[in-house]
């Protein structure tokens, strides 16, 4: 459950979480147009810290330019909004959710002069997969559903309606008793969990899937640019199910999921069954990161 807070910020202004409320018609509602992100705020020695939100609100407004929806805000106003709740809220920690969506006045596919809104919401949200799964890793479950096709729908934008496909796979796994999904391709090939970005390690080499079909994750592209840092071998590349089943590591990654290690797949064990090395490494150095514990990447963190 939502961890109910006292404000949330909508079309400018700040009202109480009980008021947040939106038409039964409104558009996004019925037809899935909208976008979305989420940010995490963390706990640091200098303060509450805001985790890479300039690349958050690029990726938002470029959501919003693929979609064809134009925000009544700018992305600094939209940054605002984002501190603005935070401190309402006198939350240390937090997820953020931001969203654009088209709201309430013509129905059927063509929006026409719907007006375009946009809302601030921000909660305490610890582990997503759980603190268990953060230490000793998730199973997983290849899932019966398969990514959309990058001409079925926008793939690097964080569309509201794209998420149905990621629903049913999750529902899909937990029913099966797994904690996550792993969702294919078109072509077959691994793409990425319902809400999360993976990697494997192979003989001490990290691999991740290429940009095509997945969402480009913000939390993926960090750790690239860790692993790169750390002399950790890094490849974009295609890769199979079976090579999932084989690998000596797995992990999602993702402003939810964070950095969570994958210890079994459709019942195989990953290596040894528990976070290898190279998990290990890249998710320490990530909640040191995040944490403001290293000043090496401090440009990542926007203080509040």
């Amino acid at each position: 459950m939502v961890n109910e807070t006292k404000k949330i910020w909508m079309d400018g202004r700040l009202v109480d979480w009980a008021d947040a409320n939106v038409h039964i018609l409104t558009h996004t509602l019925h037809y899935g147009t909208g976008a979305f992100e989420g940010i995490r705020c963390y706990k640091t020695k200098d303060g509450s810290a805001i985790f890479r939100l300039q690349e958050h609100m690029d990726r938002l407004f470029d959501s919003c330019h693929i979609l064809n929806i134009q925000p009544p805000f700018t992305p600094k106003q939209v940054s605002r909004a984002i501190v603005d709740t935070i401190k309402a809220n006198r939350l240390k920690e937090c997820y953020i959710r931001p969203l654009v969506f088209i709201g309430d006045g013509a129905m059927g596919l063509y929006h026409k002069g719907n007006p375009i809104r946009v809302a601030v919401a921000v909660w305490p949200w610890g582990a997503y997969l759980g603190e268990e799964g953060i230490r000793n890793g998730i199973r997983v479950k290849v899932s019966s559903f398969t990514r959309l096709h990058v001409n079925v729908t926008m793939t690097k934008s964080k569309t509201c309606g794209d998420y149905v496909n990621s629903t049913l796979a999750k529902s899909e796994a937990v029913a099966c008793g797994y904690d996550e999904a792993l969702i294919l391709d078109t072509a077959g090939f691994v793409s990425e969990g319902t809400g999360q970005n993976v990697f494997i390690v192979r003989d001490g080499e990290l691999i991740t899937p290429p940009l095509p079909s997945i969402l480009e994750g913000i939390t993926r592209r960090s750790i690239i640019e860790m692993a790169r840092k750390e002399k950790i071998s890094i490849h974009e590349r295609n890769f199979t199910r079976d090579e999932v089943y084989i690998a000596d590591e797995a992990f999602f990654t993702g402003t939810a999921a964070e950095v969570t290690p994958i210890r079994e797949v459709d019942g195989r064990a990953i290596g040894n069954g528990r976070p290898g090395p190279v998990t290990k490494k890249l998710q320490g150095l990530f909640f040191k990161i995040v944490k403001g514990q290293t000043k090496a990447y401090k440009s990542w963190l926007t203080n509040i």
